[in-house]
């Protein structure tokens, strides 16, 4: 029994590369990678029922839908960082928006490097990898000039800002107001317009024409990276995306406080939000506010699957999709009220958990999940496996794992014990600290401390989310036998690196 057992897992095991290599495969496969902007797994494939988003559940019914997935960090920069460089952020050290990757490891070579370094003609177009905030592209990932798209954009004059201080203004005019050196826009916007008239149309626009040029060129695999900004704020979208969900069905989040006996420090109180017009600069939201903003983000998430949809329409109108792996993703969840939180920013785990898809021909079947415990820095060891390129020797340490044994759905697939992801907080009295987070099965352990030090100086959090799935308590105090067990496994990892500081000139 054990033999047959062995030879049929030898049987399952058909390597991606030797495939490539093949008398019958004479080039690897192209790669779509479509990454979305604050998507959530609000999605009909995911079990939501009130989402409308036909195009991402027709993409999960052709592969893997892993429905125990993280990022390393909810927030844009760091999180798209880990993906495209195989680095955690505590091991790059980059926590904030505005530091470029390079600035911490300058020989890097990127996911989409990689592949243009072994043939792949390398194209990005939307937001892949996160610009501003004093952040810049990076035109060694790309075969050709990057195509960008703007992230705020409005289609009626009205919506847009009417607060244009700048913040040495706002400081003479003695207005503390958190944000009132902010241009303040409209939260949300539905107007009657056509798709194209917001950048995540003309994003498919250029897909659509990215994939009809390498479709004349049949010799030359393509990575194709594409970047959707919707469902981030602000929640525009056409008014016909408003118009597909009956807006009473919205329920409000249960609980609208931190949880107990949580770290005052450790949640975060909507200040992306609150920097547009018509959102209260401090405390709570009103009911009727809250449900537009709900209804808003799904709008915007219906309005961002259209357009995937129309990229994916093609993908198959061109004949490509039978050689194309196809890779969405979403860069970090959301918080739509939950615990009185807006928005990412927090180690909890409706900012952490996300979409992940995998379609790979020959290699995934359709319409599988798994509940493996997986992590954006999974996906560029896993790409690579799948396009049959050589193991990545790199200067960057990666710290994923490929999923490759999970897609082929092999016998003894070895699955993680946990992931893990951080945040960084600056409370005043405490200086700066790094929560780092440990994410298992059933549980996730927070450790609050300052880069370097001692153990025994960490705050605490402890969630079980088999009973108490809403992180309604921080249990660490009751449980210290799973407090010590979490810690071990977070002990395994390296010490996270403080935020890295470019030397003075």
């Amino acid at each position: 029994m054990l033999r047959f057992i062995l030879c049929f897992g030898m049987l399952l095991w058909v390597s991606p590369a030797r495939a490539a290599s093949s008398p019958s495969s004479p080039r690897p496969p192209n790669l779509l990678l479509i990454c979305v902007d604050d998507l959530k797994p609000t999605l009909g494939c995911y079990g939501d029922p009130l989402a409308r988003s036909p195009n991402v559940d027709r993409l999960a019914a052709r592969g893997m839908r892993f429905d125990r997935a993280y990022v390393n960090q909810a927030v844009c920069a760091p999180s798209r960082n880990a993906l495209l460089t195989g680095m955690r952020p505590t091991s790059m050290g980059i926590y904030d928006l505005g530091t470029n990757f390079r600035n911490a490891v300058p020989d890097a070579v990127t996911l989409p490097q990689y592949f243009k370094q072994h043939g792949y003609r390398s194209e990005g177009l939307g937001k892949i990898f996160h610009v501003g905030h004093g952040n810049v592209e990076d035109p060694a990932s790309w075969s050709v000039p990057f195509w960008k798209e703007r992230v705020v954009f409005y289609a009626l004059p009205e919506s847009g800002a009417t607060n244009t201080l700048t913040r040495e203004e706002a400081y003479f005019a003695n207005d503390r107001r958190p944000n009132a050196a902010l241009p303040r826009g409209a939260a949300y916007e539905a107007a009657e317009v056509p798709d194209d008239a917001y950048p995540d149309g003309k994003i498919a626009d250029e897909a659509i024409r990215r994939l009809r040029a390498a479709r004349e060129k049949p010799e030359t695999p393509f990575f194709l990276a594409v970047g959707f900004v919707k469902p981030h704020l602000p929640f525009c979208a056409p008014k016909k995306y408003w118009d597909l969900y009956d807006r009473s069905a919205f329920q409000l989040a249960e609980r609208q406080s931190p949880p107990e006996g949580a770290p005052p420090y450790a949640p975060q109180f909507g200040g992306e939000l609150r920097q547009y017009r018509g959102i209260p600069e401090r405390g709570p939201l009103d009911e009727e506010l809250q449900r537009t903003l709900i209804h808003g983000y799904y709008a915007s998430m219906s309005y961002m699957d259209a357009q995937l949809g129309r990229v994916l329409d093609e993908l198959d109108r061109l004949g490509l999709a039978d050689d194309t792996v196809i890779v969405l993703w979403g860069d970090h969840g959301y918080h739509l009220g939950d615990h009185g939180i807006w928005c990412k920013h927090t180690n909890y785990e409706h900012a952490n958990r996300i979409p992940l898809l995998i379609i790979a021909p020959g290699v995934t079947q359709a319409g599988t999940r798994s509940d493996a415990l997986v992590e954006s820095v999974d996906l560029y060891p896993t790409l690579c496996r799948l396009a049959g390129l050589p193991a990545p020797n790199v200067p960057q340490q990666l710290d994923g794992v490929s999923l490759l044994p999970i897609l082929q759905r092999r016998l003894f697939a070895r699955e993680k014990e946990a992931v893990f992801h951080a945040y960084p907080r600056s409370p005043r009295e405490k200086g700066d600290l790094i929560g780092r987070a440990v994410r298992t099965q059933r549980y996730r352990l927070v450790e609050w401390k300052r880069p370097g030090a001692t153990p025994d100086t960490a705050e605490l959090e402890l969630y079980d989310y088999r009973d108490d799935p809403d992180e309604t308590k921080n249990l660490a105090n009751e449980r210290p036998k799973i407090v010590a067990r979490l810690r071990a496994i977070l002990a395994k990892q390296p010490e996270a690196k403080s935020q890295f500081r470019s030397p003075a000139r």
